[in-house]
């Protein structure tokens, strides 16, 4: 890649209604702070492929007020001999800004492109180049589009009516593990291991455990279909004497099973014996059994489906 400075990052998002609370916790998670809008400035460099609602990132090069600014710019640029492409990202909405219609985009593509001393290729550029008009102001840099790997993985050996989404899986785990470098993960309620799969893809060091052999084992089975590897063991959570960094919990359902509250509790104290942090998702309201185990929930969103409500909390 050409050696230039990068000054920041622009992502772009898109996310369904119904997911909006759990995109912005997982902005605040990997951020530290979240915006309404579907593109965010930050100084942080996420990789796009990791959030099931990141879009694209633009690594800022440089910006101004107006479009000439930007093609004098281009024209110091220097890429020997790689291959180009000039994107103009406001094809949609961004924050409060409309987007451009077909044409003007094209105008503006093709002005900042003849002024690259380089190759153009609209085919299979070596290089792509980012422009995007935001908040008054235009953004040049490098375009790096994000790759949907949750959805891919939506299609398991094994199967649970209950297990999250690979979507919502994705962002939990982000929430969990915002930064990975050195972080110990358990999964201790993994079932067939929709919240392992997406956290081993994303190269997080995390080991599954569940009290069914059968789910255990169906755990296994999806992990080692995607090529992925990570331990899963059978095992009663309240029998752990291993600690970890954080656990993510998706808490068994009354609705669907016949665990008793109390069990739910022992779930929740064995978690804060065994975590320094930890993510429940939960279909009930349990702060004060929460608040009992001795969490402080620090964070929340609610994700529904249909009439179907899931809390995620944060907890330490």
């Amino acid at each position: 890649m050409i050696k230039q400075t990068i000054s920041s990052y622009l992502y772009t998002y898109a996310w369904q209604t119904n997911e909006q609370e759990l995109c912005r916790l997982e902005m605040r998670a990997l951020f530290g702070f979240d915006v309404v809008s579907n593109i965010l400035l930050a100084s942080k460099k996420v990789e796009p492929s990791r959030s099931p609602f990141m879009r694209s990132r633009l690594d800022v090069l440089f910006e101004a007020e107006n479009i000439a600014e930007i093609a004098h710019f281009a024209q110091n640029l220097v890429l020997g001999e790689l291959t180009f492409k000039v994107l103009c990202l406001n094809k949609s909405d961004l924050g409060d800004m409309k987007k451009i219609q077909q044409n003007e985009r094209h105008q503006v593509e093709r002005e900042i492109g003849l002024c690259i001393q380089a190759e153009p290729d609209l085919t299979n550029p070596e290089v792509v180049f980012g422009l995007v008009w935001h908040d008054n102001r235009w953004y040049f840099g490098y375009y790096v589009e994000g790759e949907a790997i949750w959805f891919k993985h939506q299609q398991k050996p094994e199967m649970y009516s209950t297990a999250l989404s690979t979507r919502v899986a994705r962002a939990v785990a982000n929430i969990a593990i915002p930064n990975p470098a050195g972080v110990r993960a358990i999964d201790p309620c993994c079932g067939i291991g929709t919240v392992l799969v997406e956290a081993l893809s994303m190269n997080m060091d995390i080991v599954g455990r569940d009290i069914n052999p059968l789910v255990v084992k169906g755990s296994r089975i999806n992990i080692a279909h995607f090529g992925l590897q990570g331990e899963v063991l059978k095992g009663d959570i309240a029998q752990m004497t291993e600690s970890y960094d954080v656990a993510i919990i998706d808490l068994p359902y009354n609705l669907f099973t016949h665990i008793s509250v109390d069990s739910q509790f022992t779930i929740i104290k064995s978690a804060r014996r065994i975590a320094k942090r930890v993510i429940l998702v939960t279909i009930e309201t349990i702060d004060s059994m929460v608040n009992e185990a001795g969490f402080e929930i620090i964070d929340r969103c609610v994700v529904t489906k249909g009439t179907f409500k899931r809390q995620v909390l944060v907890c330490e």
